[in-house]
């Protein structure tokens, strides 16, 4: 039985962006997207030199793949160490709910990046910004904690800034390096993960998984993500998740995906570039590539651990008997069933 009222697919890059001063973001929490009680998702994209001001989130974690071009981030911890970041395409970043960070376009391009949230409910637009918090606060209290005069004080943003516009950083110079101390750049950082760059998991002919969870970034406790291309044709099998929803952002190509939600209800959607699929954790799902060009989608967990359970694998480490017995199978017909996990099936 198909399920009409229940939606699992949102076209965000559709939806009305908020745009100023260098910067545009869309997002869909569950407000937008009800689906997705679990997770909740922003695409954002800012012109070289501006910047996702200082904030924090008090009610999510924040983990982000880049799309296209370069961005600089600054987070700060509670035990009061800094980390500054350069990231480029393929890249990731985990942000620990709650920890102040920012965001900044690096380079000559616009940068375009997904954030994936593990809280359903989370908004962009009730998140703590520095220059809110500043300018609610009253005038003799900012004078005395930044050591301004009341005419200073008067002279800085009197509301949220939000995205700010300024020059490009130049990873050379005085302004662009933190005021504590000097921090060596290097591939994998506390938060920064080079996911690109990580050897993909190949299945001839069908497609490729790159995988990132709590084991090779340790910071990204609460969630882990994949990148996932599919071939022409080709069937990311029949699987489930025990333990995570999952939040899909689609990068490229047209796909199918079917979420089965148990008791005969079915729910089929077909995705373009832009558009955002959603799974509840234990439902299970296919998503085939219908186009006839490659299909790249980003796929988030709210877990650090990444577990699946697939069709395949499950029915293969039964006894025959068991899988005849339940399917009413006929005489050789057990043989043509997978003998061991197919994850990726290429187009037959």
């Amino acid at each position: 039985m198909k399920n009409e009222s229940l939606s699992f697919r949102y076209e965000l890059e559709k939806k009305e962006p908020r745009t100023n001063d260098g910067g545009t973001t869309r997002g869909a929490s569950v407000t937008d997207f009800p689906a997705s009680i679990g997770i909740a998702g922003v695409s954002m994209r800012l012109q070289p030199g501006s910047m996702r001001e200082l904030h924090w989130h008090a009610n999510a974690a924040e983990w982000a793949y880049v799309i296209s071009g370069t961005v600089r981030t600054t987070i700060i911890h509670p035990d009061g160490h800094s980390y500054i970041d350069n990231f480029e395409p393929g890249d990731v970043w985990y942000f620990p709910k709650g920890y102040g960070h920012s965001i900044q376009a690096t380079g000559t391009e616009e940068c375009h990046f997904i954030l994936i949230f593990d809280n359903g409910n989370f908004s962009e637009d009730h998140t703590f910004s520095v220059t809110d918090f500043v300018s609610c606060m009253p005038p003799e209290i900012v004078a005395q904690n930044l050591g301004l005069t009341l005419e200073e004080v008067a002279a800085l943003p009197q509301k949220e800034a939000y995205f700010a516009a300024g020059i490009v950083p130049d990873e050379l110079s005085f302004n662009a390096t933190a005021r504590t101390q000097e921090s060596d750049i290097q591939l994998t950082s506390f938060h920064r993960y080079p996911l690109h760059a990580q050897q993909p998991r190949i299945v001839p002919g069908g497609g490729l998984q790159r995988l990132v969870t709590s084991k090779e970034f340790p910071i990204s406790s609460t969630m882990s993500g994949s990148i996932i291309e599919l071939q022409p044709g080709a069937l990311r099998e029949m699987h489930w998740h025990p333990n995570a929803d999952e939040w899909q952002y689609y990068i490229s190509g047209q796909t199918e995906m079917s979420v089965f939600l148990a008791e005969s209800t079915v729910v089929t959607e077909e995705f373009n570039a832009g558009d955002v699929g959603y799974v509840p954790m234990g439902a299970g799902h296919y998503i085939k590539n219908t186009g006839d060009t490659v299909c790249k989608i980003l796929i988030g967990f709210n877990s650090g651990t990444y577990q699946s359970i697939d069709l395949s694998e499950w029915l293969a480490g039964n006894p025959k008997d068991v899988v005849i017995t339940n399917f009413g199978l006929k005489e050789g017909e057990i043989e043509k069933f997978p003998t061991e996990k197919v994850f990726i099936q290429s187009k037959k």
